[in-house]
Order: C-alpha cells, then sequence, then structure tokens
C-alpha cells in the first residue's frame, strides 16, 4: 500500500468522515481534456465547506492556447467565495454547509466542471482540504 493511502494521527473516534471532489477545468468540453484546479471538501459533523483552488495557466494552456484564463481564474474564485459564505457568496450565503456543496458538486456542462464525490476520514477538514490541494492539483 502506498504513503499516501495511510491514515495516520489521532484515534478512530477524533476523526469525522468528509466528502471532497476536485474542480476541473475542461477548457474545450468538446475534447474532454481537463487539468485538476481545485478541490472542494465538506465535514457534516464539524458544519465545514472549503475550497482550495491552484490554476496552473501553462497546463491550460497547453491544452488551449485561446483558453479564457482570466474567466477561469473569476469562476474558480466564485466557487471559494461560495464555499466562504458571507456577502461575496450572493444567494448561497443563507444555505447551510451541505446545501452550499451539494450545490457546487453538481454536474454541469461548462469549463469548470467538479469531479465525482470521494470521502475520508479527518480531524481537521480545514487542513485535509490543503492536503488534497498539494496532493492532486499543484
Amino acid at each position: 500500500m502506498s504513503e499516501r493511502h495511510i491514515i495516520r494521527g489521532g484515534r478512530v473516534s477524533d476523526r469525522e468522515v468528509f466528502e471532497y471532489a476536485l474542480l476541473r477545468v475542461v477548457p474545450r468540453v468538446e475534447r474532454g481534456e481537463c487539468i485538476n484546479a481545485g478541490v472542494l471538501v465538506y465535514c457534516r459533523a464539524k458544519a465545514y465547506v472549503g475550497a482550495r483552488t491552484h490554476l496552473d495557466e501553462a497546463r491550460l494552456l497547453a491544452l488551449d492556447p485561446e483558453a479564457d484564463v482570466a474567466s477561469v481564474r473569476a469562476a474558480l474564485r466564485a466557487v471559494e467565495s461560495v464555499c466562504a459564505g458571507g456577502p461575496s457568496a450572493g444567494q448561497a450565503a443563507r444555505d447551510d454547509a451541505g446545501r452550499r456543496f451539494r450545490w457546487l458538486i453538481a454536474p454541469r456542462s461548462t469549463v469548470v466542471q467538479p469531479g465525482p464525490v470521494h470521502t475520508g476520514l479527518t480531524t481537521d477538514p480545514a487542513a485535509e482540504t490543503e492536503r488534497l490541494l498539494d496532493l492532486l492539483v499543484r
């Protein structure tokens, strides 16, 4: 078993179930090529929903030299804003963390798309968000 699949630290009872999905950038939907550009994490027990993004502009432009990088960055920032809540989240700010996560992972045929949902156990969902970004996106 590889090192990244071994869960360490804390007792089992200290850890909570969390869900996550990757954010993919699909610059030309008809070709189906994509790059990972972010991760969404939701932990019901901690009422946490968060997103971290990282756009590798060179990889995006390798897939589509005419990609609208500014629009992709804006879409990724919007996802982070919805997760954060507050005035910048717009109407979604009134929703609880679970509803915001479910709305963000709904399938869509746009340039920024959510991937399938996966699960895990964590003691710190915010740290898990950063760990998954490093592992799966950067």
